[in-house]
This record gives structure tokens, sequence and C-alpha cells, in this order.
């Protein structure tokens, strides 16, 4: 399957985009979707990436190398997190783009007291992780993700491609069908660089003040917030 649109001007024309390409590449691979998504937004679009493994990395890197890769350094991810995104920066082909708050984490302490994540998450969230994504995200139309439907409730309606109100931009998201296993099949067909808090009982990986190790069998997402009813950071609401 092949979709040419031209090249988008205005918001009118991206929600436009994003009608016709959600319908017509819901069954398609997701190395199709990456290819259409840059050859639509060429130059303004980028990869968003957790570092909890590099699969969106690999895939879009083979078919743009050099495109930016944003990872949200929040200040109080795990050393392993920022290990595996250095590993990704040195390892593949792409750009990597450091995305911070614009206070650290010693002026928001300083300024909204110690522990904000324990006291108030969503807020802090939203300080380290939103407000900056937002900002980084500016100069581009459109960006990858690599949410999957499985992963939570919320997630479960995602599209491959979405229109994204709050930000006035296109989101991709190409793994939205796959599974765990068709992850786990992935990387080890690829060997594809993993986060090794992944094999130490960490399924999913946030900041570690608010990331626990999940017992095998139980919900991946359960480590996340453990306790608070929250299940998203927000950037991907």
């Amino acid at each position: 399957m092949t979709l040419t649109f031209e090249r988008p001007t205005a918001a009118l024309d991206l929600t436009d985009i994003v009608e016709s390409a959600a319908d017509a590449l819901e069954e398609a691979p997701a190395e199709e979707i990456i290819r259409w998504a840059i050859a639509t937004f060429g130059d303004r679009i980028c990869v968003t990436s957790s570092m909890k493994d590099a699969v969106l990395v690999d895939i879009a890197a083979k078919i743009r190398p050099g495109i930016d890769v944003l990872f949200v350094d929040t200040g109080y991810h795990f050393a392993e997190t920022i290990g595996t995104r250095d590993a990704v920066e040195a390892v593949y082909p792409v750009n990597v783009v450091n995305v911070t708050s614009s206070r650290t984490v010693a002026e928001q302490e300083r300024d909204l007291g110690p522990r904000l994540y324990g006291r108030n998450p969503d807020l802090c969230c939203h300080l380290r992780k939103v407000e900056p994504l937002n900002r980084a995200l500016e100069p581009y139309l459109a960006w990858i993700t690599g949410i999957r439907r499985e992963e939570t409730s919320h997630r479960r309606g995602a599209r491959v491609v979405e229109w994204n109100a709050s930000r006035g931009k296109v989101k991709v998201n190409p793994l939205a069908r796959w599974t765990h296993e068709q992850l786990g099949a992935y990387i080890e067909k690829n060997g594809i660089l993993v986060n090794p808090l992944q094999y130490d009982g960490y399924p999913s990986i946030g900041c570690e003040p608010c990331t626990q190790r999940v017992a095998p069998g139980d919900d991946p997402r359960s480590g996340r917030w453990a306790g608070t009813g929250k299940s998203e950071c927000g950037i991907n609401l």
C-alpha cells in the first residue's frame, strides 16, 4: 500500500491527512507507517523514546538515518535509563535530543518543596515531562511514539495516526497494534538494545522514585506510581 499526500501547509491540511491516513494505515506494518510519516512530514517529524528499548529507534533509523530522537530527561531517571540513552546515541544513526525541564531538580525542590513526585505526582510529571516535551515539539509538525494499545486502558483506543488537538500536531503510533510477544520477537531477531531494568523486574520504566519492581504475572504497569491510581504521566494524553 502506498499513500501519497501533498506536504501539509496548515492545521486544516493536517487534520485532513490524519483522517485519510488513520484508516488507510490501520493494518499496515510499522515500517510502512513510519515510511509514510517521514515522506509526508520530511524534516518536521521526530521520534520520542523513553529508552525502555530501541525498537522504534531501530525501525525509524533504517528509514531515515539521522532522524531526531527526543528523550525527556526528568532528572529522576534510573542510571540504567540514562545509560540506555547514551548507548542508543552511540549505536544507532540518530540524533538524540536530551529534553530537560526549565528548572533543575534542585531548583524545583527549592521553589516547590522536596519530593513533589510523592506529594503531587501529576504536577511533577507536568513540570518535568509534559511542559518540556511541549516545548521540544514546537518545531515539528508530527512525532512518532512507541505506545501500544495493550499497555493501558487509555491507550486501547490509540490509532496508528492521530490528531493531537492539545499540541496541534499529528501523532503517529506505528506500534499501536503490536503485542508484547511481537515486541520481544523483534528485539530478539534484530539484536535491539534494551534497558537492562527490563530484566530486573521493571517491565515498565519511569522515574526512579515513582517506579517499583513488578512480580511475575502482574500488570506490567502496576509498578508505576503504585498506590496512587495514576497510570499516565501526561505526555501521551
